[in-house]
């Protein structure tokens, strides 16, 4: 019966240490997704607002473009697949999505949207 018990121990703490470095396996590998959202003639689009979706809890994270229409998502699992669009002006870009199958830790979209940039 003790044999049993330090067996059946034994393998509970084999498990928990393979969660943890599977925990610390993807952790390592977090994603994010940089990019730029352009207007007609590939004009950069400041202030435009990207929305990020996490299709598997339906969760929408937002940004707002840099000066140079830039955008950038940090933190991301790699294990899910994202929903990625633009709004600039009352006009939506085609939404673009990033998939759990590809194994890129950096992936740069670019977000088109026909729209003219705002002058200053």
């Amino acid at each position: 019966m003790k044999r049993l018990l330090m067996i059946a121990g034994l393998s509970v703490a084999l498990l928990a240490v393979a969660a943890a470095q599977k925990q610390d396996k993807n952790a390592s590998q977090l994603r994010s997704v940089t990019g730029t959202v352009l207007g007609k003639e590939d004009a950069p689009l400041p202030n435009a607002i990207v929305y990020l979706k996490n299709t598997k809890t339906l969760a929408v994270r937002t940004y707002i473009a840099n000066a140079s229409g830039e955008f950038q998502f940090n933190a991301l699992s790699p294990n899910v697949d994202y929903e990625l669009f633009a709004e600039y002006d009352g006009k939506k870009s085609p939404t673009k999505t990033v998939s759990s199958f590809d194994s890129r830790t950096k992936v740069h979209l670019n977000l088109h949207i026909d729209a003219e940039p705002k002058k200053a």
